[in-house]
């Protein structure tokens, strides 16, 4: 349970971004209930009614949205910070010499209630957010900073654990025991115990001011994104793209007011998929630019450039004080890559292979500019619409063609549930008698080949206004043996959403993206380990994603394409003919692909290896400078996520982490290679990968677990390979 409390500490309480509603349940206004400054309620005062004031009654203590309410999370919040330190006092203050029982396991033991509330409201926050929930992120950013501090920061406590750690090789301890003892030592010495107090008091207030900081930004940016959306008067403009997409266009501007008008939202990324398709070009350079300009503060617009300079001051500052260089270096010491000169490397080693590759497609896309006639030079909004043509005349390939066969259901049905059957002889058996959060959420039991039940998949398949973007995967239960749990987890989605009485169908890509989500579901459902802090997903951020990117790579295989990517309207299976076009397609535009993740990569590691006397005054002119340090300014390929809107590093966990997507790719694409060398999606090849990486969660160094199935570490032959660049 104490997992909560390092999660605060490390991530600043990543609890999402969002406004407006549709809860599946009822929307209470906040007046009359308490504040931050109000004294806590105990436990013991907690209403029963509460639905968090003990563990919920559903199967595997799946969350009871029917019954959860605004005005539940606040008052359980502050009951379960009370619980918790009363917790620690106990732990700390009891007279008997520390052992691994009375001071780690209850110590793993703690904060039940608040981790009982707090994984309910973080997804909650991300997916399905309103005004209401984010003022009470508002009030809580602090408090849980405070609250993790109060404990990390707590010497008596911290005496504990460090004379367990000092003695540990006479303890006797399991390996998945010393692996615990270890990373919460090192989890409080990195917090600042071992400072003196004058220290950990600035350590505390620079934790504070991050946490507001980190939430705002969160908040703006949903709002920003929002706020960029484009506004078409005449249907003429939207030459190129389907009937439905112009039907669901013409849905969203009425949702919002403008009836009669068409609204094209902006994407979490720079980039907006609907660019492949426009024919008008001043309109793909509005969205274009609506994308990439917001939060830049543009005609008084949301502004988050003050933010962003002000948490990279205060980040480097921390860093500083407990004793690391920057950010970035404070950030990597307990990651796979260790420092930021090792990530940065691994980075800048691609540089040239992918610029060389990147300047080949865009001599692709200049020639077929040409044969079109246009007379203008190649910008960053007409790079996907000529790609796109490009793709067409190379392999035959037209997206209209092809989405057909991809509806959301049967990919997942099909094409993600199959592939984990194959796998793992596990089922999905849905149910229908859980409560949600929305309507959009689906549940389902999840079967072991023995007929047992493993736990819980909750997936939300659509994006909305109270939904921030991108793809995620979170737990509402985590595994533990000790403390009884069986997994709850949900892949959250933003495929676009169809007009009403339409067919769901999404593009290739975005079926990957639901066999991504999966690997990260499977690594939270098949954890099986005793305790709560190394389970499932707890892992270091350049590991985690090697699960979730080597299930990609199942999506694009001919017999499991085949299984799945069936025509919506007559189940015909996609023609062989067609197959082979998309699964060659797939490796095609890659060196765009890569460049573009390339340079938030690197924009990331930059601005978190700064000192805090070297931080800039203007974030573009920064961003700029950097590009062309690495020379990869190339302005029809622009970062991925530029900074005023790069969510998962001044919002999220992944600050001075970015390049933990590819860091994992060298993991995820030696192991597939691997894997199909080996007899490809058999039970034994699954079943074993399960058994020593899926399971082990952190209860053994990442690495170790990873050797130990491979036979040896990985190299990046087979990245290279996966991302067609050589």
């Amino acid at each position: 349970m104490c997992r909560f409390v390092i999660r605060v500490l490390l991530f600043s309480f990543v609890v999402a971004q969002n406004a407006v509603t549709v809860f599946g349940f009822q929307n209470v206004p906040l007046d009359g209930t308490r504040t931050v400054n109000d004294k806590p309620k105990t436990p013991s005062q907690l209403p029963i009614d509460n639905p968090f004031a003990a563990p919920s009654q559903l199967a595997l203590r799946a969350p009871a949205f029917d019954a959860i309410r605004v005005e539940h999370f606040l008052p359980a919040f502050m009951a379960g910070i009370d619980e918790q330190i009363e917790e620690m006092k106990t732990i700390a203050g009891q007279s008997d010499a520390p052992t691994f029982e009375n001071t780690i396991v209850a110590y793993e033991k703690s904060g039940a209630l608040l981790t009982r509330v707090e994984q309910v409201f973080s997804n909650l926050t991300s997916a399905n957010t309103n005004k209401h929930l984010q003022s009470i992120q508002q009030e809580l950013a602090p408090l849980l900073a405070a609250h993790s501090d109060n404990i990390q920061l707590n010497r008596q406590l911290f005496e504990r654990f460090e004379i367990l750690y000092e003695s540990r090789e006479s303890l006797k301890l399991t390996g998945e025991q010393q692996e615990v003892l270890r990373r919460h030592y090192e989890d409080f010495v990195r917090a600042g115990a071992k400072l003196p107090k004058a220290q950990q008091d600035r350590i505390r207030s620079l934790n504070e001011q991050l946490s507001k900081l980190q939430t705002e930004f969160r908040n703006n940016l949903l709002e920003a994104t929002k706020e960029r959306s484009v506004i078409v008067d005449d249907v003429a403009e939207l030459d190129g793209l389907s009937d439905a997409q112009i039907a669901a266009a013409a849905e969203k501007a009425k949702e919002r007011g403008n009836d009669g008008k068409y609204v094209l939202e902006i994407t979490n990324t720079t980039r907006v998929p609907i660019l492949t398709s426009l024919n008008n070009r001043v309109l793909r350079q509005r969205v274009w630019e609506a994308s990439a300009n917001r939060a830049l503060g543009q005609n008084g617009g949301i502004d988050n450039r003050g933010l962003v300079l002000e948490i990279a001051q205060l980040r480097a500052e921390r860093a500083k004080l407990l004793g690391f260089k920057n950010h970035a270096a404070y950030k990597l010491q307990n990651q796979m890559a260790k420092t930021p000169e090792a990530a940065r490397k691994m980075l800048t080693d691609l540089v040239p292979g992918v610029v060389a590759r990147v300047n080949q497609e865009a001599d692709d896309l200049r020639a077929i500019m040409k044969q079109l006639g246009a007379g203008h030079e190649l910008a960053p909004w007409d790079w996907e619409y000529y790609s796109e043509k490009v793709r067409k005349a190379r392999f035959d390939v037209d997206e209209a063609e092809v989405k057909p066969y991809f509806e959301v259901n049967n990919v997942l049905e099909q094409g993600v549930f199959f592939t984990m059957k194959k796998l793992f002889g596990i089922e999905f058996r849905e149910r229908n008698d859980l409560p949600v959060y929305h309507r959009d959420v689906k549940v389902f039991d999840v079967m072991d080949a023995d007929g047992s039940q493993i736990g819980l998949f909750y997936i939300d398949f659509f994006s909305r206004d109270s939904k921030r973007g991108g793809a995620w995967m979170s737990a509402y239960v985590g595994q533990s043996s000790l403390l009884n749990q069986k997994p709850v987890i949900v892949n959250v989605l933003n495929n676009p959403r169809p007009a009403e009485g339409e067919p769901a169908l999404i593009s290739f890509d975005n079926a990957t993206t639901m066999f991504h989500e999966m690997g990260h579901a499977v690594h939270g459902l098949f954890s099986n380990v005793t305790y709560p802090s190394v389970a499932g997903t707890a892992t270091p951020r350049d590991f985690v994603e090697f699960p979730s990117t080597f299930e990609e790579d199942w999506a694009i295989q001919p017999d499991i394409l085949r299984n799945y990517a069936r025509h919506h309207k007559t189940g015909e299976p996609i023609p062989a003919e067609l197959l082979t076009k998309v699964i060659q397609a797939s490796k095609f535009n890659q060196g765009f692909d890569t460049l573009e993740y390339l340079s938030a990569a690197i924009l990331d590691l930059e601005w978190h290896t700064l000192s805090a006397d070297e931080i800039p005054d203007d974030i573009q002119a920064f961003e700029a400078a950097t590009l062309k340090k690495y020379g990869i300014d190339i302005p029809a390929v622009p970062p991925r996520y530029r900074t005023a809107y790069f969510a998962h590093i001044w919002g999220g966990g992944y600050s001075a982490a970015y390049y933990a997507y590819i860091w994992s790719e060298v993991l995820a694409a030696d192991a597939f290679a691997h894997m199909q060398s080996t007899g490809g999606a058999t039970r034994e090849n699954g079943n074993r990968f399960r058994k020593e990486v899926l399971s082990r969660g952190s209860s053994r160094d990442p690495m170790d677990s990873y050797k130990t199935w491979r036979g040896n570490a990985p190299t990046i032959e087979a990245l290279l390979i996966r991302r067609g660049l050589k």
